[in-house]
């Protein structure tokens, strides 16, 4: 099923699958949402929870016991439910049951909500602790923006990214498929940064975004068409289009919570980026996106 939200600017589709954002499509009838051709990434925007990115040899460790967990975990693969629809605001939800607590021995209630207004949509991930014991989970989002937009014969190449605040930031490489910020890097975008294949060869490029609001704007010199996502209060952003495949796609990915580190012990209380969520406490957290 698909929960759809309309304005006179933007109409706005997201599957119950995975509560993924699926199509956003301007009134002149531009889709800015990657439409998940198998042939190069079959998803459109997958939310990454209970992890994000890949834990050493697929597993994580609490209280003693192993529990086997995939890349970006478990919830884009279940279906979520409505909560609550207007025409511009939705509420999907998801909640621990015995087949997620059989690879997460946690409780929790996990609730997607996305608000339309105007030209811009805001994505809020809000997770909620109902247990009387410390919640750990990461979450982030995968949002693929089609590259290019209004200009068809344009490609990865005609297109750059602007952040605000412009300055040097830190730059986390990776040992695919795990974080090594032990040899983090400093880059430096107080200009825009020009998109190329190559810039994928290692996999996302990630940066350090320390909690400060930053703005990204994927944006062409072919037209006047793009994207610009403010994130508020996140640790890390990631960027990543497949190489050395030429898919017509770039994901900006906002996240509290990263790959494991290369050194890590498989803890998951000493996971790199994990959330310490208390008894019965709730964490709430968004990002926004204008199209432009």
């Amino acid at each position: 099923m698909t929960v759809e939200l309309k304005n006179e600017y933007l109409t706005v589709k997201i599957n119950e699958a995975g509560a993924e954002l699926s199509s956003v499509k301007s009134a002149d009838g531009i889709e800015y949402m990657w439409q998940a051709d198998p042939k190069f990434w079959g998803r459109h925007a997958p939310v990454l929870f209970p992890i994000v990115g890949r834990l050493k040899d697929d597993q994580f460790t609490v209280a003693g016991q192993s529990y086997p967990m995939g890349q970006h975990g478990f919830a884009r693969d279940h279906d979520f439910r409505v909560v609550s629809q207007t025409a511009t605001e939705a509420t999907l939800e998801l909640t621990d049951s015995s087949e997620t607590r059989a690879i997460y021995p946690f409780a929790f209630r996990l609730r997607l909500i996305y608000t339309l207004v105007d030209h811009e949509l805001t994505v809020t991930y809000d997770v909620h602790n109902p247990a009387n014991h410390e919640l750990l989970f990461s979450i982030g989002g995968h949002p693929a923006f089609n590259v290019p937009l209004a200009t068809p014969e344009g490609t990865l190449a005609n297109y750059q990214l602007t952040v605000a605040p412009k300055g040097k930031y830190q730059h986390i490489p990776l040992q695919a498929p795990y974080n090594d910020i032990a040899n983090a890097t400093s880059l430096d975008l107080s200009k825009p940064l020009p998109l190329t294949r190559e810039l994928f060869k290692d996999d996302a490029v990630i940066l350090g975004l320390d909690h400060k609001e930053t703005t990204l704007m994927l944006s062409s010199d072919l037209d006047d068409r793009g994207v610009a996502m403010t994130i508020e209060d996140a640790p890390y952003v990631g960027m990543w289009s497949p190489y050395p495949a030429e898919a017509p796609f770039v994901c900006l990915e906002p996240w509290w919570g990263i790959a494991d580190n290369v050194d890590h012990d498989g803890q998951l209380s000493h996971k790199m980026g994990i959330n310490h969520l208390a008894a019965n406490q709730t964490f709430n957290k968004h990002y926004a996106v204008k199209f432009f």
